[in-house]
C-alpha cells in the first residue's frame, strides 16, 4: 500500500509529527446511482443508490469484513453515500459518523447534464471547468479551492480525532480526486482525468 509521503516539506513535517498515530485511511466512492448509470453529472443532487449500487455496497462491505481492521465509517451526508455506509456498517458492526465536509463537489449548472453533452466548441467544457482553481464550476457551484479547503480540513482532523483507529471514508468521485492530492503530487491533467469507480476502495498508511 502507498505510504503518505508528502511532495512538499509541509506535508512531510505533518506526517512525521503524526507518525505515532499509525493509521490506515481507507476511502471509497459510493455505490452506483441512476444518474451514474445514465452518465449524467452528479454533484450535490441528492439521490439514492440503484439496485446495482446497493449490490456494489454489499460487495464493499464484504471486502471490509475480510480486511477486519476498519474501526469507524465516516460518510458524506448525501443519500448515496449514507446508504453505502449503512450497508457496510450492518456487515462489520462499526458506527457511521456523518461528516458534512465530505459532500460532493457542487457542479452548478452542470448538475444532471449528460457528460457527452457538455462540449463547447469541440472541447469537453465540464472537464475544462475542473481546472479553473479559483472559478466556481458551472457558475453557481464550488471552485476547486473551496472544495480542497474543506476536504483537506477533514484530512487534517482525522489523526487527532481518530488516532490509533482505521477510518473508512465513504464519499464521492470529486472528493476522492482532491483527497489523492493531499498525499501525492498530480498534474492538472492527471487531476482532471482522475476517476474512481463506484465502491472502489483505496488506502493510505499515515
Amino acid at each position: 500500500m502507498p505510504q503518505a509521503k508528502g511532495a512538499v516539506r509541509y506535508r512531510k513535517y505533518r506526517v512525521i509529527m503524526l507518525e505515532d498515530y499509525n493509521m490506515k485511511l481507507y476511502y471509497a466512492r459510493h455505490g452506483e446511482t441512476a444518474w451514474n448509470a445514465q452518465n449524467r453529472i452528479l454533484g450535490v443532487t441528492d439521490i439514492s443508490l440503484n439496485a446495482s449500487g446497493a449490490a456494489q455496497a454489499e460487495a464493499l462491505a464484504e471486502q471490509c469484513a475480510q480486511l477486519g481492521d476498519v474501526d469507524v465509517i465516516i460518510s458524506s451526508p448525501l443519500k448515496r453515500a449514507r446508504e453505502t455506509a449503512n450497508i457496510i456498517s450492518a456487515r462489520i458492526m462499526k458506527p457511521v459518523i456523518i461528516e458534512n465536509r465530505l459532500t460532493e463537489w457542487n457542479y452548478g449548472k452542470y448538475e444532471g447534464v449528460d457528460r457527452m453533452g457538455t462540449y463547447d466548441t469541440g472541447k469537453p467544457a465540464f472537464q475544462a471547468a475542473k481546472l479553473g482553481f479559483c472559478e466556481r464550476v458551472g457558475e453557481t457551484g464550488e471552485s476547486l479551492l473551496q472544495l480542497a479547503h474543506r476536504v483537506y480540513a477533514v484530512l487534517d482532523d482525522l489523526p487527532f480525532l481518530y488516532g490509533g483507529q482505521n477510518p473508512l471514508l465513504i464519499t464521492h468521485g470529486g472528493v476522492c480526486r482532491v483527497l489523492e492530492t493531499y498525499y501525492k503530487s498530480m498534474t492538472t491533467v492527471e487531476f482532471s482525468q482522475y476517476f474512481s469507480a463506484n465502491c472502489e476502495m483505496r488506502c493510505w498508511i499515515i
